[in-house]
């Protein structure tokens, strides 16, 4: 039995296979969500993995076990996943490592309507259930197991995502898409079949080993081929999405990538003129920029924490319309509050191609400031370095200093924000400000208090 505190995050499952994550633990792993959700029925899904096909079907066999009617979706995107959640009215469990290398695999569960499922909202009593029954050999059977059944629900997805975004009237738009050899391959041709769109496609096949880059495309490393195909063949913009295809990155019509926070932002005025007055959700890391449109369009901006549950509970607390992170998630609330990359996408081309104007012309009004980039630092001690930077700044004129989600230090001309790694001995640094210069001088400072 594998120590599950290194695999049980805070959010998901996630681990090397066979090494921390196999069959049997899987087919615990399925019993507990079953019991603890105390579920009639669930739906499984799973990505191009080598592992995931096998993983997911021991998930639906412990669930069975205890009781719940399993429907199996087969391949599909994590935001696939919580669709047939939120449209089947299930509890759900997707087998995916996302971005991670291709060692590696996970499980992330939420409940009926995608709601999440993290450690204080069951993930931890799933974990307790798992330790219990692996000690004791298996669960208890139930008098009555469940069924295991197969369902394509992909053309029902993309509808729905299509009905919530008309882009029936754009103009052509030539679109470069890499999906990395991830989920985007599978969902892209489906969701914009029929569009107005000549699609360029870009590692399409599916192989979960990755063979031709990571598909994580917050990387810079990851985008390079996709800069230089956009460049090569004049596209009007680039779109990379992540293994699960739950996130999507954007490259304008120069190969340059456009800020998730820019992103945000523009997708949350398209939003506020279809629900006037709404709120909108961002993290304490994205622009500026993203609060101060939010305004502008007439809405109610909210900052949050890092992290899908922390968004996922404030837009359902306050009925957002909307949230964004700069990690490229985009959660919508005509989408059961999920993140769904896919459904960004839809808005950006919808805005690119209702006006004559490049991309970067388009997102110049959301991009408003210079950022760093997230920057880490690998410490010895997390508490200690981000004390001391604490301490330097704390007492100086000027400075606002919160700490919602690590340390946010904020003076008039620029901000910081230092949050420690749950998972890695690091501390990430972002920060912004009006000028590079300005930019440059805080992150030096910073760092240099870090990294003594």
């Amino acid at each position: 039995m594998p120590d599950l505190s290194q695999i049980v995050k805070a959010y998901d499952v996630r681990g090397v296979v066979p090494g921390q994550l196999d069959d049997r633990l899987a087919e615990l792993f399925g019993a507990a969500f079953a019991t603890v959700t105390g579920a009639e029925a669930i739906v499984v899904g799973h990505d191009m993995r080598p592992s995931s096909p096998g993983l997911s079907r021991a998930f639906a066999r412990g669930a069975a076990a205890r009781g719940a009617d399993v429907t199996e979706i087969g391949l599909c995107s994590t935001d696939q996943l919580y669709f047939a959640s939120g449209s089947l009215g299930l509890p759900g469990a997707m087998f995916t490592a996302s971005h991670n290398p291709a060692e590696y695999n996970g499980i992330k569960m939420c409940r009926a309507g995608a709601a999440p499922v993290g450690r204080d909202t069951g993930l931890a009593d799933i974990r307790a259930l798992v330790e219990e029954w692996a000690d004791a050999g298996a669960p208890e059977p139930v008098e009555k197991p469940g069924t295991v059944t197969q369902r394509d629900v992909l053309t029902d997805y993309a509808a729905h995502l299509r009905s919530l975004v008309d882009l029936t009237a754009i103009r052509p738009l030539k679109v470069v898409v890499d999906a990395g050899n991830g989920m985007g391959g599978h969902t892209v041709p489906t969701v914009l079949e029929g569009l107005p769109v000549e699609l360029d496609a870009m590692y399409f096949e599916l192989d979960g080993t990755f063979p031709n880059h990571e598909a994580n495309p917050l990387d810079p490393a990851n985008i390079v081929d996709l800069q230089a195909r956009v460049r090569e063949v004049g596209a009007d913009i680039g779109l990379a999405f992540d293994g699960d295809a739950d996130r999507c990155f954007v490259v304008d019509e120069r190969g340059e990538p456009v800020s998730p926070s820019a992103i945000t932002a523009l997708v949350a005025s398209r939003e506020l003129v279809r629900a006037p007055g709404s709120t909108v959700i961002h993290n304490c890391i994205t622009s500026w920029s993203v609060p101060e449109v939010v305004r502008e369009a007439g809405g109610t901006p909210v900052r949050t924490r890092v992290g899908h549950s922390f968004i996922k509970e404030e837009m359902a607390r306050t009925g957002a319309i909307f949230g964004g992170e700069h990690s490229a998630h985009y959660y919508f609330r005509d989408f059961w509050n999920a993140d769904t990359g896919m459904l960004a996408a839809l808005h950006v081309l919808a805005a690119l191609g209702g006006q004559q104007g490049t991309l970067s012309e388009l997102v110049a009004r959301y991009d408003r400031y210079v950022a760093s980039g997230e920057i880490n630092s690998t410490v010895d001690d997390q508490a200690g370095r981000a004390a001391a930077v604490k301490a330097a700044y704390s007492g100086r004129e000027g400075l606002e200093l919160d700490e919602l989600d690590g340390l946010t230090v904020t003076a008039a001309d620029w901000w910081f924000n230092l949050r420690p790694s749950n998972t890695e001995p690091l501390l990430r640094l972002n920060v912004e400000g009006r000028d590079a210069e300005t930019v440059a001088a805080v992150r030096d400072e910073v760092l240099a208090i870090i990294r003594a």
